[in-house]
Order: C-alpha cells, then structure tokens, then sequence
C-alpha cells in the first residue's frame, strides 16, 4: 500500500487533440513521473464548427497526473505554460485532492532525491 505520509492531488488536463505530448512533457520536467492520456469529445461555447451543415465536436485529450501534493502548483504552472490555458479555447486544468490510493509501488525519498538520482 501507498506511503500514507505522502499526499496526492490529481491534476486533470483538457486539450484540443495534438496537444497531450506538450502537458506530459512540461509536467515531467516540472517533477512528475508521468501522466494518462485518454480520449473524447468536447462541446464548450467555443468549440462549435460546421462542415457540410453539420456541427464538429473536436477531439479533446485528458491527461490525468497523479502527483505529490508539495508539486501541484509547479506542475500545474508548468502545464499552464506549456499549452497557454490562459487564453480562451485552448483548454482546462483543474486538481482533485486524492484521499486514497493503491499500486503505487516506488515511493520518491521524503528529502526530493529519488531513487533514480543517487544511482
């Protein structure tokens, strides 16, 4: 079971398709390990388009970032950067507090050096 010292927010990213890689990468580089990319459609006021009389619903990615609570606001700047959430239409971010989680099975060292860095 997961360090229950360590707290976990979800950081959740809506995008136009094309723009996953860019909020992986930028998350990464800011301290997480990774994210989930998945698939849907979006209908937001500024995401209507016609084609032949017909109404385009665009493809969104959703990148999930499951992240330690002391880098949530790095990430989530990093990610806003990134894809420039600040202006309209270029998508959303928002942060889930995580009471619980399971499978997690490397746990970072509590001082911000990781496994990895004292290979």
């Amino acid at each position: 079971m997961a360090n229950p010292n360590i707290k976990y927010d979800l950081i959740v990213t809506i995008v136009n398709k094309g723009y996953s890689e860019k909020v992986v990468e930028a998350s990464k580089k800011a301290g997480a390990e990774g994210g989930t990319i998945l698939f849907g459609r979006g209908t937001g006021i500024h995401e209507k388009a016609k084609l032949f009389n017909m109404v385009i619903e665009p493809e969104k990615e959703i990148i999930l970032t499951l992240i330690d609570r002391r880098k949530t606001d790095q990430v989530l700047e990093a990610i806003t950067q990134s894809v420039q959430l600040n202006k309209p239409g270029r998508g959303i971010a928002f942060v889930l507090e995580v009471d619980r989680t399971v499978g997690i099975n490397h746990l970072p060292d509590q001082t911000g050096n990781d496994d990895q860095k004292n290979k």
